[in-house]
């Protein structure tokens, strides 16, 4: 099985919708490992070539000049990020052509690397799988071969010799024309994940798409794509969780204490690192649920950190293993597909009564 969540653009801190859909890849990769092979698969190499990120490093670049990153945190960074969002600049892709070509050979903007570098730190904290945060993962297909090969499906309107611009084209399917291609040469979201999963998909039995669930109809197609390559493909909508009753971009800034570092060190200051591990999972994935009906609640996260802390004990003061394996038992949580279902899991945790195993704890979880 291939699990593909949605990348973070690291321009930002991590929000409280961006660690839901982190935590929900993680419980989801780990523990499917236990039921079936699984590749995860979350390169943020992938995606720098988007107008949002190579536009960003442009407008750094052509304000500030050679800054130094090093002393600014994701915040900082972040502010600088809703600046050029504010700006609202029409950069020609003419300006946008040498980074692209920097991108395609590994560089990655300082900027870009002081965010990851702080986001690999939380990572660690938290206990999600790093999918190589700092590492140079091309995706497996150039933008032209990627063209191509949806013209072999059939999926492509290609107007590049008329000036236009490149399309996916699932009108057969009943969908609109898409544009992955803009007429000056400058790829899309969906054009980047094109590149990468095309070449992957037919090598898996099942493609598990993990996404911002706004992003619906893109993965609608996206799936459709991939699904006449062989593979079951499974969409996993996640929504965003809102503050204050308003569901916020993160281009807007105004994340306050609303983010990873604000969080974790508010959690670790009355927690061990293993229920601050498991209450963070107790709360975005189980309690928050699927959808985005629920706002964002430091009291309930810290409830579910104290109850982390007493399903912790139980299970240290219960070291016998269960009689019923860990692969089974996780297995009752995939309905009819290959990947376990990490609200159908996590929820399982928080009946009345329960002690769950400490290999279930350790293997999914901590």
């Amino acid at each position: 099985m291939l699990l593909a969540p949605v990348t973070v653009t690291p321009s930002k801190p991590l929000t409280p919708s961006h660690l839901k859909g982190l935590l929900w890849a993680d419980v989801m990769y780990r523990a499917t490992r236990h039921v079936a092979d699984v590749t995860l698969r979350y390169s943020h190499t992938t995606y720098h070539p988007t107008e949002q990120t190579l536009g960003f490093w442009e407008f750094l670049d052509r304000r500030y000049g050679d800054r130094d990153y090093t002393a600014l945190d994701e915040r900082a960074v972040g502010d600088l990020y809703v600046a050029f969002r504010a700006a609202d600049e029409n950069v020609p892709a003419a300006a946008l052509r040498p980074y692209l070509d920097a991108v395609e050979h590994g560089w990655t903007h300082p900027a870009a690397r002081r965010v990851l570098g702080i986001w690999a730190e939380q990572y660690a904290e938290l206990g999600l799988t790093d999918p190589g945060l700092l590492a140079h993962q091309p995706p497996g297909l150039a933008l032209d071969e990627m063209v191509e090969r949806l013209g072999a499906l059939g999926m492509c309107l290609d107007q590049r010799a008329l000036g236009g611009p490149v399309f996916l084209d699932l009108t057969r399917h009943g969908l609109p024309l898409r544009t992955l291609v803009g007429a000056d040469g400058r790829p899309n979201y969906l054009a980047c994940a094109l590149r990468e999963l095309l070449p992957l998909a037919p090598r898996f039995d099942e493609v598990a798409l993990l996404y911002d669930s706004q992003l619906d109809p893109d993965y609608q197609r996206l799936a459709r794509v991939l699904a006449e390559l062989g593979p079951t493909v499974a969409r996993v909508p996640v929504g965003r969780v809102p503050i204050d009753g308003t569901i916020r971009s993160a281009r807007q800034g105004d994340w306050r204490d609303d983010h990873a570092g604000a969080l974790l060190a508010a959690a670790r200051s009355g927690h061990r690192p293993e229920a601050v591990r498991l209450g963070v999972r107790l709360y975005f994935i189980a309690v928050l649920g699927p959808g985005q009906a629920e706002g964002y609640r430091p009291d309930l996260l810290h409830q579910c950190l104290g109850r982390a802390e007493r399903l912790l004990a139980a299970a240290d003061a219960d070291p016998l293993p269960p009689a019923v394996p860990l692969p089974e038992r996780v297995a009752r949580h995939r309905g009819s597909r290959l990947h376990v279902d990490p609200y159908r899991l996590t929820s399982s945790l928080l009946g009345r009564g329960r002690r769950p195993a400490g290999d279930l704890l350790t293997g999914v979880y901590l």
